[in-house]
């Protein structure tokens, strides 16, 4: 056989051959879409409430990260400048893991080290407490909501790449947006459910831990057994044993000076509820309901990755009512 033809030949062979590659990755990735509904991976989505178009995806572990330090930031009083240098920091870090190594011996959300008095091992692992101590740190920076974010970051980290924050201020803008509720109804999760139930009694653990004994009121910061102050059920309501209901001040309500969103609720109210959306697949919360809104989990189409209004007929609407929507977050868990 000419050398020509030869070469022709084995030209052909490598194409067919790359072409049957091609078509059994195909195949695999229908198969995979078959099995799994098409849903890929959970993801949690939070979108830009500027209008444009503006979408950053994280993986629920990292919005239960994000949600943490937002709340540990807004707890102690911290701007929402504050949770976007502290999101930005953490997603350079650790891409908001909290991991368990590191340059020597930097460990957690952002990389903090034992032996250069962060804490212990076991301190640094704790994303409350991790993100406490940057708050702390943070603080100390004489005008850091005022500096480059880059600059404000560097001063409490001591990088030896500090330029490397920059990158990440636009995701992380959009994070503390929506995890300090100014960007109503704009974090969603569709995280396919495990068929597990969830525990009230961990939604309020975790809420406690988050944001301090304060966000509940006593008996439910306490463990009562319903968590729903002692409301009178409605037609098509969860079981009251499965339901946290978490209270928005009235002072804050609605109220324009505290950064009100006008019609839509309160920051605080959607800074809860954006909470309990980020923490969905972790505590197994199949519903969250605020402000006429509601979102939910578990379900086919597009549940879970968007907020709808509340319908009274299904039960939803009394969270959404104008005389309790503005002032309470429910959260109601799998069954």
């Amino acid at each position: 056989m000419p050398e020509s033809s030869s070469s022709a030949a084995r030209g052909r062979a490598l194409r067919i051959t790359a072409g049957v590659a091609v078509l059994l990755a195909l195949a695999g990735y229908l198969v995979v879409q078959f099995v799994t509904g098409g849903g890929g991976a959970p993801r949690c989505t939070v979108r830009s409430a500027a209008g444009d178009g503006a979408t950053y995806e994280i993986s629920p572990e990292q919005a239960v990260n994000a949600a943490t330090i937002s709340a540990v930031g807004t707890s102690r009083g911290m701007p929402q400048r504050a949770v976007t240098i502290a999101l930005a920091t953490a997603l350079q870090e650790s891409a908001l893991r909290n991991i368990r190594h590191g340059d020597r011996d930097s460990l957690g959300l952002f990389q903090q080290r034992p032996s250069q008095g962060w804490g212990t091992e076991k301190q640094i692992l704790d994303p409350g407490y991790s993100a406490g101590k940057f708050y702390e740190h943070l603080a100390k920076v004489p005008g850091y909501s005022r500096l480059p974010l880059t600059v404000a970051a560097q001063r409490v980290q001591r990088s030896g790449f500090p330029q490397a924050y920059a990158k990440h201020e636009p995701d992380a803008a959009l994070l503390a947006a929506a995890l300090t509720g100014r960007a109503p109804a704009s974090l969603t999760c569709a995280a396919p459910q495990d068929g597990r139930p969830g525990k009230p009694a961990d939604v309020r653990a975790a809420l406690v831990r988050d944001f301090g004994a304060d966000v509940l009121p006593g008996a439910q910061a306490a463990g009562s057994p319903t968590g729903t102050g002692g409301e009178k059920a409605q037609p098509g309501d969860a079981p009251a044993e499965a339901t946290v209901t978490v209270p928005v001040p009235a002072r804050a309500a609605g109220d324009s000076s505290n950064g009100g969103v006008d019609g839509d609720g309160d920051p605080r109210g959607w800074e809860l509820a954006h909470w309990a959306v980020a923490n969905s697949s972790e505590l197994h919360i199949a519903q969250v309901s605020y402000a006429g809104r509601v979102w939910s989990a578990g379900e086919s189409g597009d549940s879970g990755k968007k907020w709808r209004k509340a319908d009274a007929e299904s039960g939803t609407g009394k969270s959404g009512s104008a005389e309790n929507g503005t002032r309470e977050v429910r959260i109601t868990t799998a069954q």
